[in-house]
């Protein structure tokens, strides 16, 4: 028995392991392709894109388990089917169950360490990776000077070349705008020709102009902006030093991302629903006890001529009954006028309070139910394994086909049904239309029941894909429902 496990798990491990690998590949590329642009001319160094995809592939791994395991185990069984190996199995009287013990077992296994890289892992690559990703993001193009565009990426200078040499170096027609003393083009270099070369350290870059002139606005006379005084100086040869220093890529703290409920552990995020459910029904305390005690303040005006004002649940019933409080009538003229525009002011502002004291509640109940979100997905990722297994284990048994054909349509189908319920679901939970609970664990509860049907199934060999079984089940059933009526009839 224990060379037959051996057997089993030794031709699930290959298949699960490279399936995992080029599904974290297909993500990753994935990835690449979404921001290419951010990652393309900047110079950026070997080693930061390594990081960045390395934790790329990290964040991938709630993506890629599942679908992996998945293929993995339709591959393993359907093999296993299509040789006949099992039902050399059941012959020698080892059932399917029996068959599934050792992959149930690692299935298990990889649940728990799911669940541990889900809270732990998870959390600290997607940090890294979006603090790495928003300073690539903001880090400039490497140094490229195109023909005819004026280059304004080194600070404080506009550089112009009319033309560039075939060897790269060369360049004709150069104008250089010099906007250090932030007086607007006060400073232009002028050249016929040059060349450009890298410093030994590579920090900055040289230019080596020829036959050219130095125009200077002379902007320390007096009424220099009426006499526009300048001053010209030819040159044979002039050097110019520019510092790269501004292309270098800069990192940021991480503490700028680390309130993101994506970069939470459990106990993280425990802590902080409580603090953001804490100030939520402290926040709408205040706004009703100051709402309240505004409302008793108006109903507390009397006059000597006029009845009291109706109170809030009178209002509420028959909204016309504030018409039938005469206190207006004692006032005329502007007075009057004053009145009912005090009053419509103080309506207005009453009713823009409450309109932006509602939106600031929707949106800290929607932060609280993105942390609600973060906190049960912590779990998914295990349970979501182990539903894969009892479907991917029995439903390789009963299709018979190994290879890469049918198994990875019929994974794939599965896993964009889940990917497609959990998202659709999660998103109604965080705007309120659904409970988070189910929102969260919907497209779980719809695949279990499918998994352990599928492992009845093939458990009790049962031809679920055989098409003469369900020919002659549809027959019978036609038949009863045809002899019923004459039943009756009698």
């Amino acid at each position: 028995m224990k060379k037959l496990y051996q057997y089993i798990v030794k031709s699930f491990l290959g298949t699960f392991f490279l399936t995992f690998f080029i599904v974290v590949f297909v993500w990753v590329m994935q990835f690449v392709w979404l921001y290419v642009d951010d990652l393309v001319g900047k110079g950026l160094e070997l080693k930061i894109i390594a990081e960045l995809l390395f934790y790329t592939s990290i964040t991938a791994i709630p993506m890629s388990l599942p679908l992996a395991l998945l293929l993995a185990l339709l591959m393993c069984f359907g093999n296993l089917g299509e040789h006949y190996e099992l039902v050399a199995m059941k012959a020698s009287g080892i059932s399917m169950w029996r068959a599934m013990r050792p992959l149930l077992h690692f299935s298990l296994i990889l649940s728990v360490l799911a669940f541990f890289i889900s809270n732990s892992l998870i959390p600290i690559a997607t940090l890294k990776w979006r603090t790495l990703l928003t300073d690539v993001q903001r880090q400039k193009l490497a140094f490229n000077i195109k023909e005819g565009v004026f280059y304004k990426d080194i600070e404080n200078f506009v550089i112009y070349v009319e033309r560039k040499g075939k060897d790269g170096s060369s360049i004709y027609g150069v104008k250089i705008y010099d906007h250090t003393d932030r007086m607007g083009n006060t400073k232009i270099i002028s050249a016929d020709s040059g060349l450009m070369s890298m410093s030994p350290n590579q920090r900055s870059i040289i230019f080596t102009l020829y036959d050219g002139y130095n125009y200077t606005d002379i902007t320390n006379t007096n009424n220099y902006k009426e006499k526009r005084p300048f001053e010209r100086m030819s040159f044979k040869e002039e050097q110019l030093k520019f510092s790269l220093a501004s292309f270098d890529m800069t990192r940021s703290s991480e503490d700028m991302y680390k309130s993101y409920q994506q970069m939470m552990n459990i106990r993280q995020l425990s802590a902080s629903l409580d603090s953001l459910e804490r100030r939520q029904g402290k926040k709408q305390e205040t706004f009703t006890d100051g709402f309240e005690r505004r409302w008793a303040n108006y109903k507390s005006l009397k006059t000597s001529n006029a009845p009291p004002i109706p109170d809030h649940d009178t209002l509420v019933a028959d909204s016309s009954a504030i018409l039938s409080w005469p206190l207006l009538d004692q006032f005329e003229g502007e007075t009057r006028a004053a009145l009912v525009n005090m009053a419509l002011g103080t309506a207005q502002n009453a009713k823009d309070n409450v309109a932006f004291n509602k939106l600031d509640l929707n949106t800290q109940t929607e932060n609280i139910n993105k942390h609600k979100k973060e906190w049960h997905k912590k779990f998914t990722l295990s349970i979501a394994c182990l539903i894969f297994f009892f479907i991917g284990a029995p439903l390789g048994s009963i299709i018979r086909k190994g290879g890469l054909g049918l198994p990875v349509v019929i994974s794939v189908v599965f896993f964009i049904i889940y990917h497609l319920i959990s998202t659709i679901a999660e998103r109604m939970a965080v705007f309120g239309d659904l409970n988070m609970f189910l929102g969260v664990w919907l497209s779980s509860l719809v695949l279990l029941p499918l998994g352990l049907f599928f492992t009845f199934k093939a458990t009790s060999d049962a031809a679920l894909f055989d098409g003469d079984s369900w020919k002659r089940y549809f027959q019978k059933l036609f038949k009863k429902r045809s002899r019923q009526p004459t039943a009756n009839s009698q």
